[in-house]
């Protein structure tokens, strides 16, 4: 494959520093305040925060839907404290990231956030780099992982293998799993954006609670990544990320390509450990590894989490920083 490079023209870097939202309280970490730095890329103003030495080997976070940074604050810091830098960016339509041209359509189609990654490290200088995250992060990784594998040292999968077949239209899935869809069919209709615009915090929050059963967010937990979602594309963002993962919209024509090289789910060679929430919203994992290891044919580990829901890295951050420091070490 070409480099990202050739996908979209490098930018050079651009730092800024901004008020953050405050931190949530997560085990063992802290309260203070860090600045937000700004890296600019042909397409988004990415918004990022950044912790440890500037020389040290970098290691990106990567959020999903719908979180935020927050979700790494247990993370970051003991990272840091073993010499890597941290580099936590909010995705696209998330917090402080902004697209740069105010007629550019706002997808949220897979290629373009694991464009979003690779335009993010291009930016910073950064060649190599380990990556981990959850949700929509976790399938940016696994994306960048296939497309670009000398890039990517090792890599943490929350959740296993997360790359969509976006061409074919999928089939019914069991009664339990669609039901646990509902939001995904909900905005897959014009009430399900109205209601996305008008109570995205009330959704939000329930998503919270249902993915992660055996967790208790406060009103403090949520408070602090809530304006995260009030970027002025969230919406449109989330909107066309359901809808085109289930082919009722069209993505861009400089990933269709890609896309039809993802449909076919090609495995990742990296180094690469995956995470598995045992008490995830979306039922247990299964307890045979099988998939996993033929989804990760460079497989170091595959570790079932307890006391972890959806959100794992803000459940259990001790198992995420031990697993890449097992792959980094």
């Amino acid at each position: 494959m070409p480099s990202s490079r050739r996908f979209i023209l490098k930018s050079a870097g651009l730092t800024l520093t901004a008020a953050i939202f405050g931190h949530r309280v997560a085990i063992g970490q802290s309260n203070s305040a860090t600045a937000i730095k700004m890296a600019q890329t042909d397409v988004l103003d990415i918004g990022y925060e950044e912790y440890g030495p500037a020389d040290g080997f970098p290691i990106i976070l990567l959020h999903g839907f719908p979180y935020d940074v927050r979700s790494f604050d247990g993370v970051s810091e003991p990272l840091a404290a073993e010499g890597y830098r941290v580099l936590l960016p909010y995705l696209r339509g998330y917090g402080p990231t902004r697209f740069r041209d105010d007629t550019a359509p706002r997808t949220g189609e897979q290629a373009a956030i694991a464009q979003d990654l690779l335009d993010f490290a291009d930016a910073l200088n950064i060649e190599e780099f380990a990556v981990a995250g959850f949700d929509w992060g976790n399938r940016a990784a696994c994306i960048a992982s296939i497309l670009h594998p000398e890039r990517i040292r090792a890599q943490v999968a929350m959740g296993g293998y997360s790359v969509q077949d976006t061409i074919t239209l999928g089939r019914p899935a069991s009664a339990v799993l669609e039901s646990r869809m509902w939001y995904q069919w909900y905005f897959n209709t014009d009430r399900g954006v109205a209601g996305l615009e008008a109570n995205r915090h009330d959704i939000i929050r329930l998503l919270w609670d249902t993915w992660s059963p055996g967790w208790t967010y406060s009103d403090e937990d949520y408070s602090r990544s809530a304006p995260s979602f009030d970027n002025p594309d969230f919406v449109d963002v989330v909107i066309h990320s359901y809808r085109h993962r289930h082919v009722n919209v069209l993505g861009e024509e400089r990933f269709l390509e890609i896309e039809k090289r993802l449909a076919a789910r090609p495995p990742i060679t990296v180094p690469a450990i995956v995470l598995r929430a045992i008490e995830s919203g979306f039922g247990p994992p299964a307890q045979n590894p099988t998939g996993d290891r033929a989804r990760f044919t460079n497989l170091v580990d595959r570790i079932l989490v307890d006391g972890a829901g959806h959100d794992l890295p803000a459940h259990r951050p001790d198992v995420v920083v031990d697993a890449l420091l097992r792959l980094l070490g």
